[in-house]
């Protein structure tokens, strides 16, 4: 069975194929000031003709989203809700839904329409999902308050858990290491998570976002790498 697996970041696209559930290729291309302006919706369309693949999996991590309890039903309010975080353009962007029962929570956001048109005209089973949400179910949650930390190019998301209690999640776009340790350490003041108490677990990019490990190490006491990026191997992909 061969999949495309997909990851779409702020300013980029990670691609794998799978053949049989071990990974045969994986690529990442990111926007930069030099590359052309259409770069992501190019590889895209290179990465979909590519090959015959019997299933596509989507996975969004882009930072318009809103997290509401399960069930939360009025999904024509999905928009304004996530206007809340970021601007969202309804011509532009498809709204999603992503839920997770073993927390009870769901998250809707959104995704480029032009991307979403070009994949589902592949014509093959597509499932689209939320990083957030991929990144919960992967995460192995103890008793106490802990921060978990997932690290890409240019940007991480995060939750804030207290007994098993799902306290915040953020996404973040951020071009400064240094912005990362101040908007984790701002979070922890204004939600009562001492730093001494606290256990952080980081995963992802760990390598690339060597500066803001080492930093984070200088604060706090508990901090655990649980997954470190390699060629082949990217967290959410491979969970």
């Amino acid at each position: 069975m061969n999949v495309l697996n997909l990851l779409f970041t702020k300013d980029g696209l990670i691609c794998q194929i799978a053949k049989n559930k071990s990974v045969v290729e994986e690529k990442s291309y990111f926007v930069t000031e030099e590359t052309p302006e259409n770069l992501i919706e190019d590889k895209l369309g290179e990465m979909l003709i590519r090959q015959r693949f019997d299933e596509i999996q989507v996975v969004s991590a882009l930072n318009h989203f809103t997290l509401m309890p399960e069930g939360y039903s009025e999904h024509e309010a999905g928009f304004d809700l996530i206007a809340f975080n970021a601007p969202a353009d309804q011509e532009k962007e498809e709204l999603m839904l992503s839920v997770n029962k073993k927390f009870g929570v769901q998250f809707y956001y959104t995704f480029q329409k032009n991307f979403y048109k070009k994949i589902k005209e592949i014509a093959v089973p597509v499932h689209f999902n939320f990083s957030g949400e991929k990144f919960l179910n992967s995460i192995n949650i103890k008793t106490g308050k802990e921060i978990h930390i997932n690290l890409y190019h240019n940007q991480c998301e995060f939750f804030a858990i207290d007994n098993k209690k799902i306290i915040l999640y953020n996404n973040l776009d951020v071009n400064s290491e240094v912005d990362f340790l101040y908007f984790i350490m701002f979070t922890l003041s204004k939600i009562g998570f001492g730093i001494n108490e606290t256990h952080f677990y980081a995963y992802g990019e760990t390598t690339e976002n060597e500066t803001f490990i080492s930093e984070l190490q200088k604060f706090v006491r508990h901090l655990k790498i649980v997954f470190d990026n390699v060629p082949n191997k990217n967290f959410i992909l491979n969970n």
